[in-house]
């Protein structure tokens, strides 16, 4: 067995790399079929948020887990694309809140099509069940590690 074999074979009895491998299989995926429309998978996320509500952009950071200034960035491309617009907060004129343009849940409903498309690929990979336990377990593994975080800080 080469050394590249046994690397693999020490790193694959690790859960974390195989939470890692289909995290980025499922991101890779995501990526492949939103590129056509323009879209990288931060930038989706981004859309899908403001589909649900208008939001500040440190609350857009939070939700999508990427920094401030990732998002500010983005929000000044998407703007830019006259995909979002951001007007000042009516509680907060320093704060701007960003919603979604025609343009931009036009897109959004786009995007969203072809991302559901691959999020059923992989549902079919399970039964009904074994999705469900999945889910359960995944859910599991979250909280056991966010206790443990949110218990040292």
């Amino acid at each position: 067995m080469g050394v590249e074999e046994r690397i693999t074979a020490l790193v694959n009895r690790r859960l974390g790399s195989w939470l890692r491998q289909a995290e980025q299989a499922l991101m890779a995926e995501k990526s492949r079929v939103l590129k056509p429309l323009g879209l990288s998978v931060p930038q989706y996320a981004a859309l899908h948020a403001l589909s649900v509500a208008p939001l500040s952009g440190a609350q857009l950071a939070r939700v999508c887990c990427v920094t401030p200034q990732s998002m500010a960035s983005m929000l000044a491309t998407l703007e830019s694309r006259e995909l979002v617009e951001r007007t000042p907060s009516e509680v907060h004129g320093m704060v701007l809140i960003a919603t979604l343009t025609p343009a931009g849940r036009a897109l959004f409903e786009q995007g969203d099509a072809v991302a559901l498309a691959v999020e059923s690929r992989l549902s079919a990979a399970f039964s009904s069940t074994e999705d469900e336990q999945l889910r359960e377990m995944l859910g599991r593994g979250i909280r056991a590690l966010s206790e443990r975080a949110a218990g040292s800080s």
